[in-house]
């Protein structure tokens, strides 16, 4: 995996990469004042990105209270299958923390309009910087809230989003459309909320597909999680990137 550095010396005016090794870079959004968290890595075969062959890009959001860094066995396989990647912290300090009580949909909104804002700012901003990959056909992943805003931004019409991919989101509804490709791998000790995943009837309709782990539990889906559970992620990842079928990413 090859980190983000030396970036600035291209777009030093909003983006730092000071201890690039240890601390993640910085994207500033002068329009919200904010100091955009995100680690950036290249495809394997980076070399062979230019703007007349852009390479595929994703944006990996992380669950509430992980860090964006937390997922590098996620970043890995998307950069052995041609992808840069870019990892994004949503929560920064001041920011009001996620709400526990009420109707969660409602009082967790504003996290994720938030969230959907920074994406769609991402998106603007590296495009214009790095032509060499291709922002008009995202992938969006994340895990739990991250998932959520995936799907929040998902449900905004982007043109820009090709496909989505949440591992044991909860809240948000999935696009229902054709236009963007969705999978949403599942965890099995919480269920989601109703209406948020497609019936077997719109998977079929649409093209999307939800696939549940035997035994996964919501908050291992991280770097320190099990390796089983990692490996079994990574497997249905590459079987969907590689254009496989919803019922044999079941059978997998």
């Amino acid at each position: 995996m090859t980190f983000l550095k030396g970036f600035a010396l291209v777009t030093a005016c909003w983006l730092s990469t000071a201890a690039a090794d240890v601390q993640p870079a910085s994207i500033y959004d002068k329009a919200r004042d904010r100091a955009i968290p995100v680690e950036i890595t290249y495809p394997e075969s980076h070399t062979k990105c230019s703007e007349k062959a852009p390479c595929p890009v994703a944006f990996l959001g992380a669950g509430y209270g992980m860090s964006h860094t937390d997922y590098t066995f996620l970043a890995k396989v998307l950069n052995k299958h041609g992808y840069l990647v870019v990892a994004i912290g949503h929560e920064l300090p001041g920011d009001p923390p996620l709400s526990v009580s009420g109707n969660l949909f409602e009082t967790r909104s504003e996290n994720w309009q938030r969230g959907a804002k920074t994406l769609a700012f991402l998106q603007s901003e590296l495009k214009s910087k790095m032509t060499h990959y291709d922002f008009d056909n995202l992938t969006l992943i994340g895990h739990s809230n991250g998932g959520d805003i995936s799907a929040w931004l998902g449900n905004e019409g982007k043109p820009y989003i090709e496909q989505i991919i949440t591992l044991d989101h909860r809240r948000v509804p999935l696009p229902k459309t054709k236009n963007i490709k969705v999978l949403s791998i599942r965890a099995s000790d919480f269920p989601a909320d109703p209406g948020v995943l497609p019936s077997e009837a719109e998977q079929a309709e649409f093209g999307s597909c939800v696939v549940t782990i035997p035994k996964a539990r919501h908050n291992d889906i991280a770097d320190f999680g099990p390796v089983w559970l990692k490996d079994k992620i990574v497997k249905l990842i590459r079987l969907h990137l590689a254009g496989d079928s919803c019922s044999q990413l079941q059978k997998a």
